[in-house]
């Protein structure tokens, strides 16, 4: 029986989070080079969305790349990068398939013009799927998010457009790349670090963070359901007490 018999399909996560760690040490555990892993774990990504699509899940969010990964090997970076537009080209047909809607965030301009180009191209096409929305993070920092944020702000209370006395939590998340998207409830993290590694810094504060030791090349629907099932069986409180949460309810 698979383990995606036992959700509970009325308290699923609308938006999951996911560290997709592990692709180099898979790699390196078959003797492969570091590409090797990336390839597959393409595969990985295909079944994750797909389970996703199947649940009903609003929201994915995959961090796919990030700004302190182009300090790698630049081998590795272009095969990554020729990577990123071979599967972006070649997945369109599907997302359209399955109804899922394409977006990025992060400093994309850093990426390679034929990766924007082929990047921009899936987001206008999959722009009125209804579906699962598939967000890639790409060449993203959270702390760049949070520092070009707070210069928007500045700029907008240099022009007189917005006063100190106004800014709040909704202005401020207005600022952020993922202000068309809610938080994430549930984070996963494979491979076994333990870390977010500047990943949804703020959009993470009250998200149920979930590891796993398997690789990401390995981590599959079943592993999905996993930690779905883990994330149902907390008590999600968010600064109260559990006796005011059953007061809540009743």
């Amino acid at each position: 029986m698979s383990l995606k018999d036992k959700l509970d399909m009325n308290r699923l996560p609308s938006h999951i989070a996911i560290i997709m760690d592990g692709n180099g040490r898979w790699a390196k555990e078959k003797g492969e080079d570091r590409l090797f892993g990336h390839l597959h774990g393409v595969e990985s990504v295909r079944n994750i969305v797909e389970g996703c699509a199947e649940l009903g899940i609003q929201y994915l969010t995959l961090y796919a790349f990030s700004t302190e990964n182009w300090d790698r090997p630049e081998n590795e970076v272009s095969g990554l990068m020729s990577l990123l537009v071979d599967t972006i080209r070649k997945e369109v047909p599907t997302l359209n398939k399955n109804n899922i809607r394409l977006h990025v965030i992060g400093e994309v301009n850093m990426l390679p013009e034929d990766a924007r180009a082929e990047l921009n191209e899936a987001i206008a096409e999959t722009g009125k799927n209804t579906g699962l929305n598939l967000v890639m993070a790409l060449s993203y920092s959270s702390r760049w998010e949070i520092i070009n944020a707070v210069k928007q702000i500045a700029e907008a209370v240099k022009a007189g457009t917005i006063i100190p006395e106004e800014i709040s939590q909704a202005v401020f998340q207005g600022y952020l790349t993922t202000s068309r998207f809610p938080d994430p409830e549930l984070m996963i993290r494979t491979s076994g670090e333990y870390r977010i590694s500047n990943f949804l810094l703020y959009q993470l504060a009250y998200s149920e963070l979930y590891f796993t030791p398997t690789l990401w090349p390995d981590f599959r629907k079943e592993n999905l359901y996993e930690a779905i099932l883990d994330f149902q069986q907390r008590e999600r409180r968010f600064g109260k007490t559990g006796e005011q949460l059953k007061t809540d309810r009743v």
